[in-house]
């Protein structure tokens, strides 16, 4: 192999990890603006900041804590509401 097509080959390598990269740290932005209803953007974000206790993000429970939050206050919410029959 010619030295001009390694250096293009690791070029090549170097840009798709840098495009990856970029890629995973804006993807759950992504998924949180065009999911998350804005009303319960801010709630999330204390929620995520709450459980990322260690350098690694551990999105399953706090997925599962998020979950368990909305479903206690749309029983609160339930509760709340005079039944209408």
């Amino acid at each position: 192999m010619s030295p001009e097509i390694m250096v293009l080959v690791v070029a090549v390598v170097v840009i798709v990890v840098v495009a990856l990269e970029m890629l995973t740290a804006v993807l759950p932005l992504i998924i949180v603006i065009a999911f998350v209803p804005p009303g319960e953007r801010a709630d999330l974000a204390e929620l995520l900041a709450a459980a990322d206790s260690s350098p690694k993000l551990r999105l399953w429970p706090a997925l599962n804590a998020a979950v368990v939050a909305r479903r206690r206050r749309r029983k609160a919410m339930a509760r709340e509401r005079p039944a209408t029959m």
